[in-house]
């Protein structure tokens, strides 16, 4: 006959309810995390590296005014449209002004080719 030994559970009982608690408050209310980095040798400042790091949901960032993801072509398909449309415009733009030139660069070397 066996029996059965209760091994305590890794992170106790509940313990992934718990983490889920605390990952959704910190996502809710947002964590800051700042620092400085400095490197000096005799008094004379090499390298100087600042670190911010803020960890909140999307929701919580955008209602912050934080939404630098949204403009990031590399991060956006819609600012990835737009950087394209804006671009094409663009192109559009300085292909009218140089049809427009062409016209009259024709006529003066026609002009000069005479004789």
């Amino acid at each position: 006959m066996t029996t059965s030994s209760r091994l305590p559970e890794p992170f106790g009982q509940g313990g992934g309810a718990n983490l889920a608690d605390i990952l959704e408050r910190v996502l809710d209310k947002g964590v800051v995390i700042a620092g400085d980095i400095r490197i000096n040798l005799l008094d004379i400042e090499l390298l100087t590296v600042k670190l911010r790091l803020i960890v909140v949901s999307v929701d919580k960032a955008k209602e912050m005014g934080i939404d630098w993801w949204e403009d990031d072509p590399a991060l956006s398909s819609r600012a990835h449209r737009n950087e394209l449309a804006r671009e094409n415009a663009e192109l559009r733009e300085r292909l009218e002004r140089l049809e427009q030139l062409a016209p009259a660069g024709k006529a003066a070397r026609g002009q000069e080719e005479a004789p």
